[in-house]
């Protein structure tokens, strides 16, 4: 899958180091599988929960989330953000 764009990662394991190992582990899997449908998706990443048209997953042991739309066609995933989980909680993402 083509991730777009690695950078909004990059920021926020700048502003949180510690997350910077799972959001790693995470672009890996991601670049390297190719998910036809979210139903697949889930074999590899069983906590991703569709929300709307985005798809929400659970990194670092639930410290972190990634919200991202993802095209399975077009094979093309775009992190719309990556927040902590009280971030997360506070619910501005859905605007």
């Amino acid at each position: 899958m083509h991730v777009i764009s690695r950078k909004r990662l990059n920021e926020f394991a700048k502003t949180h180091p510690d997350s910077k190992a799972s959001l790693a582990h995470w672009y890996g899997l991601i670049k390297r599988n190719n998910f036809p449908s979210f139903a697949e998706l889930r074999t590899i990443f069983a906590s991703a929960d569709q929300v709307g048209k985005l798809t929400v997953f659970n990194i670092g042991g639930n410290r972190v989330r990634l919200i991202a739309a993802i095209h399975y066609n077009r094979r093309k995933v775009y992190i719309r953000s990556v927040l902590t989980h009280a971030e997360y909680d506070e619910q501005g993402w859905k605007e």
